[in-house]
């Protein structure tokens, strides 16, 4: 199935300049090591040294964050959607 993708503009040069791009995943899982098999450097913006998810960056699936979700092998549908956000803050 395709999974729609939308990440910050800030992002963009991370996936070739785009922000809205579709992947082919059969869950969620999936998705997630298609997404960083395809666009390498998004994963080194929205994960540390130790592989977890930084801070500032949240990530929905369907609206939901995937923080609060108790597995990740949920099965994809059409129209199904990731949401990349990243905190910006400052003074």
């Amino acid at each position: 199935m395709r999974l729609e993708v939308s990440i910050p503009p800030l992002l963009r040069d991370c996936a070739l300049g785009q922000t809205r791009f579709s992947i082919t995943a059969g869950t969620l899982d999936e998705g997630l090591q298609r997404l960083f098999e395809t666009y390498p450097l998004l994963r080194v913006h929205l994960y540390d040294e130790a592989e977890r998810l930084r801070k500032h960056v949240l990530i929905f699936f369907n609206g939901e964050s995937i923080a609060w979700l108790d597995r990740l092998d949920i099965p994809v549908r059409t129209g199904d959607r990731l949401t990349i956000l990243q905190a910006v803050s400052g003074g």
